[in-house]
């Protein structure tokens, strides 16, 4: 009798493919769903595209990383049991999204949850770039310190905070989503307070009146919406690169956008490589056009050698792209993009899913 109720119900078993192990707190989330066949390469690096080729056949999911290809090659090779995608980034460069859209697979992802840690990043690459930090830790990690000369303005910087009402400082945001707005709030206490930001023509307006009530939520005294990058690069003493990637930004900082800066302003990228041309970022600060930038996203990525323009510019402080490595935030984005896999494999609603419907044509 047992043995024939056990099996009158059997559990249906999907098999997904996960590219990277994500640990103790996460991985039992996935192991612990009998519903579940699943396939995790075994190593903590890239995974290996023969090996994922070779495994994710009849499969109905697959969590990837941004290392990992998701393309037509990919999607035939899954086949029409292909269910889901869930990529544990905000960022999905990486995704072919008309491909996904034409065979109606869902693609998850994992946005929000690195608000904070990427916020925190920013402040911190403005403040390297503009204290002048890769050169002055060079000084120290050379052993050149005790045999350096002071002098009244060695190692001077440009400084970004501003308590003097006769000074003013302005910050400028391409892009004023969620990840801007959370790092101008942490400006707001360096006497931050005009701000100037130009966000996607298709983003709508918060209100009427959003820049007023930008202007009462951070405390600041003016907050302006433009239409034009050349204004954004002219009045902007810091210049954040908080946009998406993608065909229409494509290098939409480039040599025309950085001769328009002031010879003192900063800018910082902690969003996408492909935003920035790099050449022209290194002829602007090699040649004096601005201060210096810092970045935490470089196009190319991570082939960034030694000898890159940028690394080799001692007022250009370059990080591997680092915006969400704080144990807590990759944590959330590893639980995150496997609650969005088990829902898409199980034909549930993700808990944060990126809508396709545009992406209808190659």
């Amino acid at each position: 009798m047992a043995n024939n109720i056990q099996s009158s119900d059997p559990v249906r078993r999907h098999k997904v493919v996960v590219c990277r192990d994500l640990g103790p707190d996460v991985m039992p989330l996935l192991r612990e769903r009998r519903e579940l066949e699943l396939i995790v390469w075994p190593e903590d690096k890239f995974c290996d595209r023969k090996w994922l080729l070779e495994n994710i056949p009849g499969c109905s999911g697959v969590l990837v990383m941004l290392s990992d290809i998701v393309n037509e090659e990919f999607l035939d090779t899954c086949g029409p049991s292909l269910k889901v995608v869930s990529t544990m980034s905000v960022g999905y460069d990486h995704v072919k999204l008309p491909a996904l859209a034409q065979r109606g697979i869902k693609l998850g992802y994992t946005p929000d949850v690195l608000t904070d840690a990427v916020a925190d990043l920013s402040v911190m690459l403005a403040l390297m770039a503009s204290r002048n930090a890769k050169q002055t830790l060079s000084v120290v990690q050379n052993g050149e310190w005790p045999s350096f000369s002071w002098a009244p303005f060695a190692f001077c910087g440009r400084q970004i905070s501003s308590s003097s009402q006769k000074r003013t400082i302005t910050v400028g945001f391409l892009g004023f989503g969620r990840i801007a707005k959370a790092t101008l709030a942490r400006l707001v206490p360096f006497g931050i307070n005009h701000v100037i930001f130009l966000s996607s023509p298709k983003s709508k307006r918060d209100s009427p009146n959003e820049c007023a009530e930008f202007e009462r939520q951070f405390g600041v005294k003016s907050v302006r919406r433009t239409a034009d990058l050349q204004e954004l690069a002219r009045e902007s003493d810091i210049v954040f690169v908080l946009a998406p990637g993608g065909p229409s930004t494509h290098h939409i900082i480039d040599e025309y956008f950085l001769r328009a800066m002031k010879p003192t302003a900063v800018l910082v990228n902690p969003s996408r490589g492909t935003l920035v041309d790099s050449d022209a970022l290194a002829k602007a600060v090699h040649e004096g056009w601005i201060w210096g930038a810092g970045l935490d996203v470089v196009e190319g990525e991570p082939n960034v050698t030694a000898d890159h323009p940028l690394v080799k510019e001692p007022r250009c402080v370059v990080l591997p792209h680092v915006g969400s490595a704080t144990f807590e935030t990759r944590l959330e984005m590893a639980s995150l993009a496997a609650r969005n896999l088990i829902a898409g494999v199980l034909g549930e609603e993700l808990e944060h899913e990126l809508g396709l419907q545009s992406y209808t044509s190659p």
